[in-house]
């Protein structure tokens, strides 16, 4: 018992462990939507096209959650400005507005800073959440919770079936970047965590083992935010004991859980085979 409570006895780590499971919740209740409809390389060029916004704020010497998320905005109209474009695919307009806003923020951090300055930010750093940054992401998590649950039913509408969306009034690309938005959100939120580099694993590898588990939309979406929240802890505590970074640890923790299940469906397979 003395190993689960003592690193429970700072502030810090309790700022910490409460963010990184603010950050689990909102990344893995997306998850399920970003593996259904094949997001992931939305959600890497999100993560990181945020970069100039980090830098620029660390430049200037406000928070660097507010600087990222004053990037991802920009990210999403620049995607949505750009995919309407006559001849020019969406995957292709995200990645020229990716590797356009990810090449300015290598650029500015050559001139700015070094990566060991942002190094929290490009690797994450659970340990280092402030109360500051506590209530900007319990802010952002509440408002991706409410947004998903109230915008739901047009969500899998435009997911599954977009022309039955269109049937019933719904407009997909309206939804689609709503949608679009709301990972924007997540991203920043995940950044204090998993940091830039890994804040796609949180986004995917949730939705990925629990859509292998369950058919249904809410079971995804509940086994997703349950293994966040699993993983979340193991990194806490990982990174408390083993002085290793907060994002890897989780990261592969939910890595191990994806083998596990995957495991888990190949028996199930297996067995069906023999009884047919």
């Amino acid at each position: 018992m003395d190993f689960l409570i003592e690193p429970l006895g700072y502030d810090f780590m309790l700022r910490g462990l409460t963010g990184g499971l603010l950050a689990a919740t909102a990344c893995a209740i997306l998850s399920a939507f970003v593996v259904w409809r094949g997001m992931s390389f939305m959600g890497d060029a999100l993560a990181h096209s945020v970069l100039p916004g980090i830098v620029f704020a660390y430049w200037a010497g406000f928070s660097l959650l507010w600087g990222a998320l004053g990037a991802a905005v920009l990210v999403v109209a620049g995607i949505g400005w750009a995919s309407r474009k006559e001849g020019l695919r969406e995957d292709a307009a995200i990645g020229v507005v990716f590797a356009g806003f990810f090449a300015l923020g290598i650029l500015m951090l050559s001139k700015v800073a070094t990566a060991a300055d942002l190094g929290h930010i490009l690797f994450g750093n659970i340990l280092g959440v402030s109360k500051q940054d506590l209530i900007f992401m319990a802010i952002v998590t509440v408002f991706v919770v409410l947004a998903t649950v109230l915008t739901f039913k047009e969500l899998v509408a435009a997911s599954f079936d977009p022309s039955h969306a269109r049937a019933i009034g719904l407009s997909p690309s309206l939804v689609r970047f709503i949608l679009l938005g709301l990972l924007a959100l997540t991203t920043v939120v995940a950044l204090r965590t998993v940091g830039v580099v890994l804040v796609l694993a949180l986004l995917v590898t949730p939705g990925a083992p629990a859509s292998m588990v369950s058919k249904r939309l809410w079971g995804i979406m509940a086994l997703s935010v349950s293994l966040a929240f699993l993983s979340t802890i193991l990194g806490f505590y990982a990174s408390y004991y083993a002085d290793v970074p907060s994002g890897p640890a989780i990261v592969l923790a939910l890595t191990l859980f994806f083998l596990f299940f995957s495991g888990i469906g190949q028996i199930q397979k297996h067995r069906r085979q023999r009884r047919s």
